[in-house]
């Protein structure tokens, strides 16, 4: 991870430029977190997300019944030598800015696709619009 020290403008031009560069992709289908008890964990390979806390087990996966919190996921490939430090909480603030809603993000790790790699999902609600903005900001 880069430290480094820049103003407010320097670090919104290096995350457009960050922005610009990363492989975006768009899920299609939503996705809910499916919670299991942390002694009943069941290996789901449609999952894209796994993590948990003293208590559940939270798997990010398709929407399998009605009555959940859905979201739009959508996922960030960075370039490998471009310092994305920053990004997560840049875009986040953008679109509370813009829209009144937050985003989650849950990171990973590809070494051979630019090392960190983020999801990120919004409300399924204003979807196509986040979408939209976040097309705009990579013009």
């Amino acid at each position: 991870m880069y430290i480094s020290k820049e103003s407010k403008e320097e670090t919104e031009i290096r995350l457009i430029r960050v922005l610009k560069s990363a492989d975006f992709k768009i899920y299609q289908e939503p996705y809910y977190f499916r919670e299991l008890p942390l002694n009943s964990f069941v290996m789901d390979l449609n999952a894209l997300a796994i993590v948990r806390d003293d208590e559940v087990w939270s798997l990010l996966v398709p929407v399998e019944k009605e009555g959940t919190e859905n979201f739009k996921i959508f996922r960030f490939h960075f370039e490998s030598g471009l310092d994305n430090s920053g990004f997560v909480g840049w875009l986040a603030t953008k679109i509370k800015e813009k829209f009144g809603s937050g985003i989650f993000v849950t990171c990973g790790q590809n070494s051979n696709s630019g090392g960190i790699f983020d999801y990120n999902g919004c409300p399924i609600e204003i979807a196509d619009e986040v979408i939209d903005f976040i097309h705009e900001l990579r013009k």
